[in-house]
């Protein structure tokens, strides 16, 4: 089903070049933390798209998993008009933002650039793929980008950026993010895989 979604707006060969009249809300968020090079970059591939909030961790959450705080209130830093710092996991990141930070439900929530893929097994661990996956639960349509650890993170947000556009036209199919992998080389083709075990 998903195959056939992204056949038909034909995400592998094209790039629109306009936008929608209305303005989208737009959640990033990572498990790197919120001074991540790669979370800024990001954040400025996706700038044209609409209005970014960025909610992440205050430090280094990786291999985090769907981890959630209990037991006590998750606090929060806010930086700067758009800028939140969570004293929590990716996934707690999400929940503030949804409910506590953002006055309005985002379009779309993208948890990224991580330094590293998220691939086969990995993804059970993943902060940022679980950032992803707490939106879905949430009803709202996500990605998760990673990038090998010394690809171009530039090049990986910009390609974010490229899909991203697609799902805020489009959508996507209820209860499925996507999990994007940038290589260390792109050859500039796009391949739809299943997950692995």
């Amino acid at each position: 089903r998903l195959g056939c979604v992204w056949s038909e707006v034909q995400i592998l060969s094209s790039r629109l070049y306009f936008l929608p009249a209305i303005m989208h809300q737009i959640l990033i968020t990572n498990d790197d933390g919120i001074h991540s090079d790669a979370l800024a970059v990001l954040e400025t591939a996706l700038s044209d798209l609409g209005r970014i909030t960025v909610v992440a961790p205050d430090r280094e959450r990786s291999a985090a998993s769907h981890g959630i705080t209990m037991g006590r209130l998750v606090s929060y830093q806010q930086l700067d008009a758009n800028h939140f710092a969570v004293e929590g996991t990716p996934a707690d990141s999400v929940i503030a933002a949804l409910f506590r930070i953002m006055n309005s439900r985002p379009s779309l929530v993208i948890s990224g650039v991580n330094r590293g893929t998220n691939l086969g097994c990995d993804v059970n661990y993943s902060g940022t793929v679980a950032a992803a996956s707490e939106a879905v639960l949430q009803g709202i349509p996500a990605i998760a980008v990673s990038a090998h650890a010394r690809a171009d993170f530039a090049s990986a947000a910009q390609v974010a950026a490229r899909i991203a556009e697609q799902v805020l036209l489009y959508g996507l199919p209820q209860d499925v993010i996507l999990n994007v992998n940038y290589p260390r080389e792109w050859n500039g083709e796009f391949r739809l895989t299943r997950q692995g075990r």
